[in-house]
């Protein structure tokens, strides 16, 4: 087990930084200076903030499988756990050959941030394997999940630790987690990871509920704004499971989804993209580029399109300085983990271009792994109709609380998410105390 250095400063944390995003800066850096926006706003509770600076624990395994060819090859893995005052870590894992351990910790501690804004008795956690599953066959990928789970099963449980999807892995992932770790503890242990099949305790509505917090986000943030949903222009980068079901519901919701870009390619049409089709075109093609119903758009040629709402749902880092400088849009969605950087921020501030954080903007899917979990333990399960319900009520109040807290202090929506977010936090900790 590899542990944080703790020297009684900062600094080590902040140097510690590998994975670089377009803008030039580190996921975990962009975290720290988030932080460091907060603490004016906490009062008492900022003699304790050097804890959100610092992961609680961070784990680094090795992933040896046999390929099908018979070689054996190795992979490294990730499970980090930032903060686990107010519950059991929460957080997905992703299968990426760009995944380092200073992403998977910049994510973890979002989580913790996200979970705590929205009120959910969990803290962060992430987790990670630096490989490209494409290049593995369905036999290879199984044998890489279960030889990870292996690997950090000493930190997880549905006490512990409970992983989820995220990019990469899914609901088959999911299960072969739970399936690996119920062996080797000998019992079948459905509430260890969320995100699974809905024969294996899985909840409904989970597939969706990121792409519907989302909308729901922008629903609530367009009513504020007095701006209509009916013929609102959406441009959305990223199409995969939370870009296309948000673009779903916009859709549905009598917006225009204008534009849309992917890791392919872009495509645009001001009239609005038929969003069924192009999904289906995603389906057997894997990417947007070469849709017939509307025109190509360059890869950078996408944040110079006019829209009313901008949903950047792929990586980290995408929206720039420069990036910020350009866009043409009213409001940023944050579909994604920490898709913009400081600098950019503070530019779309100033330009009066509303975002949404990813901490409330992207929790409809940890507030559904919630409630599977929640199933879990109880064995009882709701309807489809019951969770969206929830989730609307759960999203509309604690967005409600962020913007009455940022309208108080006049700050931006995401200082006062993690205002709200890291008071409860702290004061979890303060209560708890220090032990030994």
């Amino acid at each position: 087990m590899t542990t944080m250095p703790d020297s009684g400063q900062a600094a080590p944390m902040r140097t510690a930084l590998s994975y670089v995003s377009p803008s030039g800066t580190s996921p975990w850096g962009t975290y720290l200076s988030q932080v460091d926006r907060v603490v004016p706003y906490l009062g008492p509770l900022a003699r304790w903030a050097e804890t959100l600076r610092r992961p609680k624990r961070a784990l680094i395994v090795d992933v040896p499988i046999e390929l099908d060819n018979g070689e054996i090859t190795h992979f490294e893995g990730y499970r980090v756990q930032h903060n686990l005052s107010r519950g059991p870590g929460k957080g997905g894992v992703r299968y990426h050959p760009d995944v380092t351990l200073e992403e998977v910790m910049a994510l973890s501690a979002w989580m913790t941030v996200k979970n705590a804004a929205v009120n959910l008795p969990y803290g962060g956690a992430k987790g990670g394997i630096r490989v490209d599953p494409k290049k593995l066959s369905l036999k290879e990928l199984e044998r890489v999940t279960r030889r990870y789970t292996s690997e950090i099963g000493l930190i997880i449980g549905p006490h512990q630790d409970i992983p989820a999807p995220d990019v990469n892995t899914n609901s088959q992932i999911m299960a072969w987690m739970m399936d690996t770790y119920s062996m080797n503890t000998g019992a079948t242990a459905t509430g260890v990871v969320t995100g699974k099949p809905v024969e294996l305790g899985g909840s409904l509505g989970r597939v969706k509920a990121t792409g519907r917090g989302v909308f729901v986000t922008g629903r609530e943030a367009l009513r504020r704004l007095k701006l209509p949903l009916e013929g609102a222009r959406i441009a959305i980068q990223g199409f995969g499971n939370v870009g296309a079901n948000a673009a779903s519901m916009f859709a549905y919701h009598d917006a225009k989804v204008v534009a849309v870009q992917d890791h392919g390619g872009g495509v645009i049409n001001n009239g609005g993209l038929d969003v069924a089709a192009l999904t289906d075109h995603v389906a057997r093609f894997g990417t947007v580029a070469g849709f017939k119903g509307g025109d190509a758009l360059g890869l950078e040629e996408f944040w110079d399109v006019e829209s009313d709402v901008l949903i950047p749902a792929a990586l980290e880092g995408q929206i720039t300085e420069a990036r910020a400088k350009r866009l043409r849009t009213k409001i940023v969605l944050e579909a994604a983990n920490g898709p913009t950087v400081p600098a950019a921020d503070d530019i779309l501030g100033q330009r009066g271009i509303v975002v949404l954080p990813d901490v409330i903007c992207n929790a409809g899917g940890v507030i559904v792994s919630y409630f599977e979990w929640v199933q879990d333990f109880s064995s009882f399960f709701w309807s489809e109709d019951e969770i969206n319900l929830r989730l609307d009520k759960i999203l509309t109040g604690a967005l409600s609380h962020i913007w009455s807290t940022a309208e108080k202090h006049n700050i931006s929506l995401r200082t006062g998410a993690f205002t709200v977010a890291c008071a409860r936090i702290l004061q979890a900790r303060a209560e708890r105390g220090l032990y030994p």
